[in-house]
């Protein structure tokens, strides 16, 4: 299976202003990634620090915020990373599950699963 991309619409939920990203799904990630420029653009402001570790095993910090991420009729308030330069602009795991959504192993797409209540 190839990488599945998505367009998608990120929106600062304090003002609804916004603009469409894409991003490539990565279920190995926890958070999703958008470039601190696109964040910036919208007026998304940092409200934390969170430190990663890196494949090579290094650690990086980067600012995270808020945005609303809407996807073909989904949408959701989720914590985003703010990319720096180098860094992959992906949608994780926390992205997916806000939505309700998973990636479908035969087509690549994403399919609404809808979310549980356990």
């Amino acid at each position: 299976m190839g990488l599945t991309r998505v367009k998608v619409f990120v929106r600062n939920p304090e003002t609804n202003v916004g603009r469409e990203v894409e991003l490539v799904v990565d279920t190995g990630s926890v958070f999703t990634w958008i470039s601190r420029r696109v964040l910036e653009e919208i007026g998304v402001k940092p409200r934390r620090v969170r430190l990663f570790k890196t494949i090579d095993g290094r650690v990086v910090s980067r600012e995270a915020g808020v945005v609303t991420v809407a996807y073909e009729g989904y949408e959701g308030d989720v914590e985003v990373v703010f990319a720096e330069e180098g860094d992959a602009m992906v949608m994780g795991v926390t992205t997916l599950e806000t939505l309700g959504l998973e990636v479908d192993p035969v087509t690549g797409k994403l399919r609404y699963v809808g979310h549980l209540a356990l």
